[in-house]
């Protein structure tokens, strides 16, 4: 238990240094930024407990607010994304699976884990922006901006979730 905390506090350090300081700087057609942050919340498992998950949820976000000056909008992502993760990670995950799965390509099949991270990841970015564009003047640009950067925050993740996973199995 105590090996599990420190491994996930040094995830998300890792995690919130790369979106940071690499991936706030990457601007897709000046329009996308992809918010790996999610990858945090994605990879929890089932029996995670959902207060848990919610609070870890809005603190990630509000720190990753604190470094890029964004105001809550990535904690109200987040924490969205904590409270339906559950039931998304439950509707997405094969049947044959047991409740307690860590969700990864090796678990879930790659297309079960890239259209679940594609969701998560759709579910964060659209919050995202539309509580940056705070109106629905400019409609189909903020819908461009959340897809698009969802697909590459999903590419980024299925990258980052074979990178890891390659290195657990060696």
């Amino acid at each position: 238990m105590n090996n599990r905390i420190v491994l996930t506090v040094f995830k998300s350090i890792i995690i919130l240094i790369v979106q940071v300081l690499i991936c706030n700087n990457i601007h897709l057609l000046s329009y996308a930024s992809p918010l790996i942050i999610g990858y945090l919340l994605i990879t929890s498992d089932m029996k995670e407990d959902r207060i848990t998950l919610l609070l870890y949820g809005f603190f990630i976000g509000l720190i990753y607010d604190m470094f890029s000056n964004t105001a809550g909008m990535a904690a109200a992502g987040m924490t969205l994304l904590a409270m339906t993760q559950p039931s998304l990670l439950k509707y997405m995950s094969p049947r044959e699976t047991d409740d307690d799965v860590e969700p990864t390509i090796q678990t879930m099949g790659f297309w079960n884990y890239a259209s679940y991270v594609f969701l998560a990841m759709m579910i964060l970015h659209t919050v995202y922006y539309f509580l940056d564009a705070f109106m629905l003047a400019n409609i189909q640009l903020t819908i461009f901006s959340s897809v698009l950067s969802a697909l590459l925050a999903t590419v980024l993740v299925l990258g980052i979730d074979m990178l890891t996973t390659t290195s657990k199995r060696n």
